[in-house]
């Protein structure tokens, strides 16, 4: 039965719900998402650009680096897209739009500045105010563009600013020095935070790309299973199903006998029509262990049999629903093929009990001439999947050993919460 689409996402969808949800479980599994560092990115980034930006607006309102026509526009059109930039950073929304925008400007400024700043007194010892917020700008456009534009912003706007400097002072040679060295420092820092940037998001997109890759494998994995289970679960309700259907039309003698395979072929049709839901075979809601016992009877008489089941130490024991009625039909199972292939020759069950912890055995005994178990076809699911694959799914053991002198079937369960 191949893997459907529905099936593969249904289990993909199983296995990102099982992936921890809450802050303290992601702090186990790890917090380097890509999402997280972009979120820490932008805060830190917030943090660092409040603080140069304070420095460059207090030098803005204590010295006059440009002429004043000029003075509170440059200012205005600077600042105002920074407190944009840096308010986006702390909301987490809209901030690589207006790092974007806060780059652009600031590139646009550097451009003006040589003109808006011609004339103003000016000293290679003291910095204006436009240059507290060049590793600003390079900081935001790591924030704000691919990491080659990174690049070019990183490289460009020191170097824009070392001309702007050199253009506004006339080229006086007392600033080269200076200038030189504020271009370097400038971009070594700004390199370092691209770096930085780049370092952390790679980091958090292996991460990512690791865990989506593990959720995949699993959600694979959970498909084949389940793929896999609902092939035994089916093939098993069709064998039990059509066999005791047929083996009740074969003893059928009388009319209350045929009514009976009558019966028994239209709950066969309706359990397959509806194999999705039984496939559960019941609730997990504690049950007696008395319960297996009828059910056992009730599955004999519908193969025209009538047996007594053995109950010894089963009072007070109680097991889940779904393993009662597990254990049920892997008995009755048991019974049908000593039915068809023993012709029920010393057939008997027992259904024991223990307690603390729960336990319970059921074993079906005949005294046929018996048959090798590990000769049998793969393809014949009566022992594979409707006793062994049935009971291993709740959690239990079955055993089958047979000889020349009969067969025994052993199902065991045994509460290990």
């Amino acid at each position: 039965m191949p893997v459907t689409a529905d099936t593969a996402q249904a289990a993909l969808d199983a296995a990102w719900q099982r992936v921890p949800r809450s802050r303290e479980a992601v702090a186990r599994v790890g917090a380097f998402t890509r999402t997280r560092v972009e979120r820490i990115l932008s805060l830190v980034i917030a943090v660092g650009c409040a603080v140069l930006g304070a420095q460059g607006l207090l030098t803005a309102l204590n010295t006059s680096s440009e002429r004043p026509e000029w003075r509170s526009a440059m200012a205005l059109t600077v600042f105002i897209p920074l407190g944009l930039m840096l308010l986006a950073c702390v909301v987490g929304r809209f901030q690589r739009l207006l790092a974007a925008v806060f780059v652009v400007v600031y590139t646009a400024a550097l451009v003006i500045w040589p003109v808006a700043a011609a004339g103003a007194p000016s000293s290679p010892e003291v910095e204006p105010w436009i240059f507290f917020l060049l590793n600003v700008a390079t900081v935001a456009s790591v924030l704000a563009f691919p990491l080659p534009w990174q690049v070019v912003c990183t490289a460009v706007i020191p170097v824009l600013w070392g001309l702007a400097r050199l253009v506004q002072s006339g080229f006086d040679p007392r600033f080269a020095i200076p200038v030189v060295l504020d271009v370097s420092f400038a971009l070594i820092l700004g390199g370092i935070l691209v770096a930085l940037g780049w370092m952390l998001r790679s980091v958090a997109t292996n991460v990512d790309t690791a865990r989506a890759q593990a959720v995949a494998s699993y959600a694979a994995a959970a498909a084949v299973d389940a793929t896999e289970q609902e092939r035994v679960a089916v093939g098993a309700l069709m064998h039990d199903s059509v066999l005791a259907a047929l083996l009740a039309v074969e003893r059928a003698h009388t009319e209350r006998e045929r009514g009976l395979a009558v019966g028994m072929a239209r709950e066969a049709l309706t359990r397959l029509a509806n194999a999705e839901r039984d496939a559960g075979m019941g609730s997990e809601a504690p049950v007696d262990a008395e319960t297996i016992a009828r059910e056992i009877e009730v599955s004999t008489a519908e193969l025209g049999h009538t047996l007594r089941v053995e109950r010894t130490q089963i009072d007070g024991i109680r097991l889940p629903g779904v393993v009662a009625r597990a254990l049920a039909l892997a008995a009755a199972q048991a019974i049908a093929n000593a039915i068809q292939h023993a012709d029920a020759a010393g057939l008997r069950v027992t259904v024991h009990g223990e307690h603390d912890p729960a336990r319970v055995a059921v074993r079906v005994i005949d005294t046929g001439p018996g048959f090798d178990p590990d000769a049998v076809p793969a393809d014949r699911l009566g022992i594979r999947a409707s006793i062994h694959a049935r009971v291993a799914a709740v959690g239990g053991r079955a055993r089958v050993s047979s000889g020349a002198d009969g067969t025994r079937v052993t199902l065991e369960w045994a509460d290990t919460a």
